[in-house]
C-alpha cells in the first residue's frame, strides 16, 4: 500500500508541525506547499503579501506548488500539506484531514513562527487568504471552504500541538490499521 496523509488546512493552523510529526511516526515522505511558496518568495527576496501578489498576475507560481503535490501524491508513502493537498492529491489520498483554529489563535502563530508584529501578521494573512481562495476557485473551480472532501476536521485551538500530533497521528494509525484487516 502506498500511504498518503493529506493536512490542509489555513495559514496558522499547525499543518506543517502536524505534519512533521505525522511523517517521522510513520516514517513517510514530508511535501509541504507553504515552504515552497515561503522559498520561492524569499528567493525573488519578497515577503509573502508582496509574493502573493505576484502570484495572482502568474499562475504559473500556483501550478508549480501544486503539480509538484500530484507528482508526490502519485509516487505515495508521503505526507503532503497546504490549502489544496487533499484536492492535488486526488484519488492517491488515503487519509484527508483539515485542521482549524480560531483566526487569533492562528495570527498569533504566524506573528511568534516570522517573528512579525501581530497586526502586520493579521493584514497579511487576510489578504494573503483572500488571493488564494480567489486564485483555487478561478483556476482550479475549488472552493476552499467547501470540507465534504475531508476524512477529520479537528480544531487546534483547542489542543496544545503535542496533543494534536497525538490524535492525528492515532487517527492514522486506526486508518491503516482498519485497512490491513
Amino acid at each position: 500500500m502506498k500511504r498518503v496523509i493529506t493536512i490542509g488546512g489555513l495559514h496558522g493552523t499547525g499543518k506543517s508541525s502536524v505534519a512533521d510529526a505525522v511523517a517521522k511516526r510513520f516514517n513517510l515522505r514530508r511535501i509541504s506547499a507553504g515552504a515552497t511558496f515561503r522559498q520561492l518568495a524569499k528567493e525573488r527576496g519578497l515577503t509573502l503579501e508582496e509574493f502573493c501578489r505576484v502570484a495572482e498576475g502568474d499562475e504559473e507560481i500556483d501550478k508549480l506548488i501544486d503539480d509538484t503535490q500530484r507528482k508526490e501524491a502519485k509516487k505515495g508513502d508521503a505526507v503532503i500539506d497546504g490549502q489544496l493537498a487533499a484536492w492535488m492529491a486526488g484519488e492517491y489520498a488515503d487519509l484527508k484531514i483539515l485542521l482549524t483554529a480560531p483566526l487569533d489563535v492562528r495570527i498569533k502563530r504566524i506573528a511568534a513562527r516570522d517573528g512579525a508584529e501581530f497586526e502586520f501578521a493579521r493584514r497579511e494573512t487576510i489578504q494573503r487568504e483572500g488571493s488564494e481562495k480567489a486564485r483555487y476557485l478561478e483556476y482550479y473551480k475549488v472552493d476552499v471552504s467547501d470540507l465534504s472532501i475531508y476524512d477529520l476536521i479537528l480544531n487546534t485551538g483547542k489542543y496544545s500541538l503535542d496533543g494534536v500530533s497525538k490524535i492525528i497521528i492515532a487517527a492514522v494509525e486506526t486508518y491503516f490499521d482498519l485497512e490491513t484487516k
